[in-house]
């Protein structure tokens, strides 16, 4: 009897195995790039804060996403540019005015210039 178990055929080739055609070469490799990276964008989300004016400053922001980073800079000076212009003229805007001092509830006593006594 012949306990002999079949050998499965190896997938790969013998190394000192002759190849039929030509022997396979590496895949060419794309040349190191040292150079920036272009223009991607970040992906930062920009959640609106319900002022117009405030919203649409926040969302220049956007414009760097598509620019290289030596032109980061102009886009975030004239957002902080629109953003501190829009912070003063929230001190600007004009309030209510100021109460005059309080001289207690009117038709008061303290109210009159002279008390009346009976």
């Amino acid at each position: 009897m012949n306990d002999a178990v079949p050998q499965a055929a190896d997938t790969e080739p013998d190394a000192g195995a002759p190849q039929d055609g030509p022997p396979e070469q590496p895949a060419p490799q794309p040349p190191y790039d040292d150079g920036p990276a272009g223009p991607a964008p970040l992906g930062v989300p920009r959640t609106p804060t319900g002022n117009a004016e405030v919203d649409a400053h926040v969302e220049r922001l956007a414009d760097a996403d598509h620019l290289t980073t030596d032109g980061h800079l102009e886009v975030y000076e004239d957002v902080h540019r629109g953003l501190r212009d829009a912070l003063t003229a929230l001190d600007a805007r004009p309030g209510p005015s100021p109460a005059a001092p309080y001289r207690g509830t009117p038709g008061h006593p303290s109210q009159s210039a002279h008390v009346h006594r009976s």
